[in-house]
């Protein structure tokens, strides 16, 4: 069965000659010897697809009697240990303890939240759901709920239940019907029926959506966009705009978060971690291509000079290349 987590645009693709039980033993001897020999950590972990290092994984444990994401907590620390962890972790659970880490302690991250959920499709959502129910035994919309409110919760939940349509389908005049609901909840009338943005930003496919801002232009005479800027507010309005982005492009949009968390004073590691993880066997080509696009300078280069050390090689080796 296909995984919803492969694409065919991601820089780390499955290991032509692979053998679990030699990169396991490779691992447990630069795990296990004086000092860490991180080097070859680094070169079986960012060279193997998240499938093959889950059966990496089983081989350690069998021949170590060992966990092996606990033996690199345990000789490894900062951001080096949480990318290597994140590398042996399956996607839908890596999303789901970034989701949790989120909503942890004082104060939601929202901009996580909102790239997590807004990023994914369906079938990833519906996983990510199951993962998050069968580690914190809680459901992903309850603890939405008691950390978000308004129209934002409300947006977030129906993003978390994967309820969008994932057809390819258009329905042409769907999308002139939608377009003209959209406009009359927002630009035509006195105060905003935000329901009715949530209605159809969260539920309808992406193909549909990009007709729908098409036919919204052709009305409105201004981009979705634009409307949400002048209409909306808050969380609930960077959540529509990320929704916009996403359906134009989420890999400009990614380009575009990775870009913030690598300009100005200090690097935001967690969502450079997160994107370069998450996205590194779907779309992490075309995340660098809109990156020297729009900023005139290449992912690799942006890493290089923001980063340092193990952590930095690790980075580059799963950017995989310079452009």
């Amino acid at each position: 069965m296909a995984s919803a987590w492969v694409g065919n645009r991601g820089t780390i693709r499955d290991y032509p000659s692979f053998n679990a039980s030699r990169d396991a033993e490779a691992i447990r001897k630069a795990i296990r010897g004086i000092g860490t020999d991180e080097k070859t950590l680094i070169d079986i972990l960012t060279e193997r697809s998240n499938a093959q290092r889950q059966l990496i994984a089983k081989e350690y444990l069998a021949a170590s009697g060992k966990d092996l994401k606990d033996d690199l907590k345990s000789d490894l620390s900062g951001n080096l240990e949480r990318v290597m962890v994140a590398l042996v972790t399956p996607p839908a659970v890596f999303d789901a303890k970034q989701l949790k880490k989120s909503m942890k302690g004082t104060g939601t991250n929202e901009n996580a939240l909102i790239e997590i959920l807004a990023s994914r499709n369906s079938k990833q959502m519906k996983e990510v759901s199951q993962a998050y129910y069968k580690i914190y035994k809680k459901s992903l919309g309850d603890d939405i709920s008691s950390e978000t409110s308004g129209d934002f919760r409300k947006a977030l939940l129906t993003l978390a239940d994967g309820r969008r349509d994932d057809s390819l389908k258009v329905v042409e005049h769907l999308a002139k019907k939608d377009a003209q609901i959209l406009y009359d909840a927002g630009e035509k009338r006195w105060g905003t029926d935000e329901d009715k943005f949530t209605d159809i930003l969260c539920f309808r496919s992406i193909p549909q959506l990009k007709l729908t801002f098409d036919e919204y232009r052709n009305i409105s005479k201004k981009s979705i966009e634009d409307s949400i800027l002048s209409e909306m507010s808050g969380h609930f309005e960077d959540l529509l705009l990320a929704i916009v982005k996403c359906v134009n492009s989420t890999p400009a949009f990614l380009a575009e978060r990775l870009h913030r968390s690598l300009k100005g004073a200090g690097t935001d590691e967690f969502t450079l971690n997160r994107i370069m993880v998450s996205r590194s066997e779907i779309d992490l080509l075309d995340i660098r291509a809109e990156y020297k696009k729009h900023y005139g300078c290449s992912l690799y280069s942006a890493i290089k000079s923001d980063t340092s050390g193990d952590y930095e090689t690790m980075l580059l080796k799963i950017c995989g290349g310079d452009d």
